[in-house]
């Protein structure tokens, strides 16, 4: 399967998935912890891509929704974008939104 490929089933089959250096519970940069720490503090379940551990994701997904930096979250298939969204749709409460409809229409 083409990378791309793999990105785009990751990102429609996923609610909510973020891809990030290292993981929510090891990041390896800043940016990505803040962000992961954003999600966790919605206490709902999401899904993560390590880019460090997987070459051709790190180096694909800038192409695959034309934004160029990590970490990359994913809502309902649509990029929301980065750190500084993540933290500013957190910190007004719209990400909690955004999460719980996300989870709870992938629910049923």
């Amino acid at each position: 399967m083409d990378v791309l490929d793999r990105i785009k089933e990751q990102v429609e089959s996923n609610p909510v998935i973020i891809y990030m250096k290292g993981t929510p519970k090891m990041p390896m940069c800043g940016f990505s912890s803040r962000a992961a720490e954003a999600l966790m503090q919605c206490e709902r379940e999401f899904a993560f891509v390590n880019i460090l551990a997987d070459q051709e994701i790190f180096q694909s997904l800038p192409r695959f929704a034309d934004w160029p930096t990590f970490p990359q979250l994913y809502i309902n298939g649509e990029l929301v974008g980065g750190c500084d969204i993540t933290l500013e749709l957190f910190e007004n409460g719209e990400l909690q939104k955004m999460v719980d409809s996300a989870v709870d229409n992938a629910a049923g």
